[in-house]
């Protein structure tokens, strides 16, 4: 094995995930089915939040909130206790129609204290209220304002992108859109993708999933892209950036890739990885037993990948 390649997971690893698969299973899939749904969601994580801010505190660390951009959005910015050595442009999931920036401080805050980095992370407009093209315009114009000379508290500092489910797909969409400005893209680092979603179609492994499908609602999901587009054919969803797996990816930088087995969105990240490796290096994960989400849940396995990731970044940074 190479120096710093993930190793394989251990028995004792895969078999703490298919335990903890035993109680996803009888949890709620998400989906999408109307409105109502993700508003009353979303008002339950902003209650949960409440006093989120203690635990930065615990930590040494703040967070502030700018507005930015020409579309004036809103992002959360949290800074290392001395200088930072880069950027991370952070785009969280919740697809596309539940979630904030705040909802990944303990991921957030766990990079800036290992890698020594500022994480600005993009709370953009949620799709039960905007076209998700309106997202990703607020995505790119986060980017923009990042990566470009007016930005004046990171100027000149190297921008690694983060996406994670629906916010894989706002992030490599974002990437594509930067192609307009070749000189900001230049910038990017690098870009770690967890499980993204990079057709609107549906990938092979969407189409066939089943009702046994953990976290998502394996039946629902081409529907609930659908959803998301409802005035376009598919031959339409397919276009870039809306489908990122489809776009022009030269000059893309070097990525991070995960998936797990028994994510239906699994298709989406390994034919992503393969097209990517044409224009630029990628190294690609799939995880044994992993569902959608796995980062997020209380195993060796989850712990493993994070601490990976954030050594990947800071080599990256180095090289």
């Amino acid at each position: 094995m190479a120096a710093h390649e993930l190793p394989p997971a251990t028995p004792q690893e895969t078999a703490q995930v298919q335990r903890f698969n035993k109680t996803l299973a009888w949890l709620p899939r998400f989906r999408i089915r109307n409105r109502l749904a993700p508003m009353a969601i979303q008002g339950l994580l902003r209650v949960s939040q409440l006093g989120g801010n203690r635990k930065l505190t615990r930590h040494g660390l703040r967070a502030e909130t700018r507005v930015v951009g020409e579309g004036r959005v809103p992002v959360r910015i949290i800074r290392p206790q001395g200088e930072a050595k880069a950027v991370v442009l952070d785009f969280h999931g919740g697809g596309w129609v539940i979630g904030n920036a705040q909802m990944n401080d303990d991921l957030n805050i766990a990079l800036v204290r290992a890698c020594n980095v500022a994480v600005v992370s993009v709370d953009y407009r949620l799709a039960v209220s905007t076209p998700i093209e309106g997202l990703m315009a607020d995505c790119l114009d986060a980017a923009r304002w990042l990566l470009s000379d007016s930005c004046d508290v990171f100027k000149g500092l190297p921008v690694v992108v983060v996406g994670e489910s629906a916010g894989g797909h706002l992030a490599v969409a974002t990437l594509l859109g930067l192609k307009a400005w070749p000189e900001l893209l230049a910038r990017v680092n690098s870009a770690v993708l967890y499980y993204g979603v990079y057709d609107l179609t549906g990938t092979p492994s969407v189409r066939t999933a089943g009702p046994q499908t953990l976290v998502l609602d394996g039946p629902g999901m081409v529907a609930a892209l659908q959803m998301l587009t409802p005035d376009l054919t598919d031959e339409q969803r397919r276009q870039p950036p809306l489908s990122p797996l489809y776009g022009d990816l030269c000059g893309m930088p070097p990525a991070l890739m995960f998936t797990g087995e028994l994510d239906p969105l699994r298709d989406d990240t390994l034919e992503l990885a393969q097209r990517w490796q044409q224009a630029a290096a990628v190294e690609v994960h799939l995880l044994p037993e992993a569902p959608h989400g796995f980062i997020h849940f209380p195993t060796a396995m989850a712990d493993r990948v994070l601490a990976y990731s954030r050594g990947w970044i800071n080599r990256r940074l180095s090289a």
